[in-house]
């Protein structure tokens, strides 16, 4: 039995690619941006790029959270139904976040183009898989919904949908062509290494303690610094912390694990998603399935495992494996990990401004890599325009999301009984 270690894959697999400074005097900058993730240095490369100075600081490493641990899914839209964000803000408002989220993966795709990225991109679109007959139904309406809206999209049955997703298990998949996959924390560090091409000052394990109003501007306070801009994003998603802001009270904390396989090597290996896709199915409790460029088989789960001993974590993707992909016989699985999730009640985004100069988001739901890059280059446009009607959603006033700790809890309650369930052969 192969040894399997607590440790995210795409930090051990990734070489940084900036060296590591704290901040540890005082600076000033045009914009301080809050949260070396995604969304922070996306807004500051565009930032840059029009002559803003620009100093990001990240309490740990960059790609330390969200951004550098998720599945690597390069998504089209948000979690929920096209239809169902119209009925959420209105055919105006939900109709344009559904055009700049369904055309994001190729912003996310023309961005690594243009910056040089190697992240292992991978624009052959994704694969939603339905588990049962209601998994069907609900991606014959999203299927729907997508058309009408222009979007290249096709629920493959039969025998194309097994060839597809290389298990028998699943009756029909929806492949949505504009999407794709990528290595996450190689994404961020690419796009933190263009930062600092750009002149941009790049501040890892550097904290906020402090933010402050000051004259017509912010100061921003660190451990061993502070930051005097005239400007401020906080980008911390999932990850905010500390008593500073009161955005970590805009979302409800969920978790998200992982579990990845040795190299696979072999006819029945290559024969799982054969084209590239990342995928993921309907559950509601969903299992996401993919592949790296190393041929390793990335199985993931709503919930936390890094609480749970390693015969849990290893038996729940045997199980997972084993319906899916009976053919791979035994598979040595080789690290796994634990990453968060910014919920909000509705599943949907929230933009903030707080004061003037200040802005802030939160509660992708999951949906980083494409939404944090999106919101990055329309934040950087209203701080440089000052026009909020080019964002993709309207600003929200603040109001705190009822009980986040009793959500978060009931959510990974309810997960982790499942979870259970399934090692146990109870439920799958």
């Amino acid at each position: 039995m192969s040894d399997l270690r607590h440790a995210c894959l795409w930090e051990t697999i990734t070489a940084p690619s900036v060296s590591v400074r704290t901040l540890a005097e005082p600076c000033q900058a045009d914009v301080c941006v809050i949260g070396g993730g995604i969304t922070g240095l996306v807004t500051a490369v565009h930032l840059l790029e029009q002559g803003r100075s620009v100093v990001v600081l990240e309490a740990r490493e960059v790609g330390h959270g969200g951004s550098g641990r998720n599945v690597g899914l390069v998504n089209a839209g948000t979690w929920i139904r096209p239809d169902d964000v119209e009925a959420a803000l209105g055919a105006e408002q939900g109709g344009r976040l559904n055009q700049v989220l369904g055309q994001a993966p190729a912003e996310v795709f023309a961005l690594i183009q243009r910056l040089g990225i190697d992240c292992q991109a991978r624009h052959h679109g994704t694969l939603h898989m339905a588990h049962n007959a209601a998994g069907i139904a609900d991606l014959q309406a999203r299927q729907a919904q997508w058309q009408r809206r222009g979007a290249d999209v096709e629920l493959l049955t039969g025998a194309a949908c097994q060839a597809h997703c290389g298990t028998e298990r699943i009756a029909a998949a929806l492949l949505d062509r504009r999407a794709g996959t990528l290595n996450p924390m190689a994404y961020t560090q690419g796009l933190a290494a263009a930062v600092v091409r750009l002149g941009g000052q790049l501040f890892q394990r550097s904290p906020v303690q402090a933010l402050a109003r000051e004259g017509n501007g912010w100061r921003v306070s660190t451990p061993g610094g502070s930051v005097r801009a005239g400007q401020v994003v906080i980008s911390t998603g999932a990850y905010t912390e500390g008593d500073w802001t009161t955005l970590r009270k805009q979302f409800f904390r969920g978790y998200y694990y992982q579990i990845a396989s040795r190299p696979l090597h072999g006819a029945v290996a290559d024969s799982i998603l054969p084209h590239g896709q990342g995928s993921w199915d309907t559950r509601t409790v969903l299992s996401s399935i993919r592949r790296d460029d190393q041929g390793r088989l990335l199985l993931g789960s709503l919930g936390r495992v890094d609480n749970k001993p390693a015969w849990f974590v290893r038996r729940w993707a045997d199980r997972i494996q084993r319906h899916y992909f009976p053919a791979l016989g035994e598979v040595q699985w080789e690290t796994h990990w634990t990453g968060c999730i910014d919920f909000t009640p509705d599943h949907l985004m929230r933009l903030f401004e707080p004061a003037p100069g200040l802005v802030a988001v939160t509660g992708y739901n999951g949906r980083g890599n494409t939404t944090g890059t999106v919101i990055g280059r329309a934040l950087a446009e209203f701080l440089l325009g000052g026009d909020a009607e080019g964002l993709p959603i309207a600003f929200s006033s603040m109001r705190p999301v009822r009980a986040p700790a009793l959500r978060t809890l009931f959510y990974e309650s309810g997960f982790s009984l499942y979870h259970a369930g399934q090692c146990l052969r109870v439920v799958l």
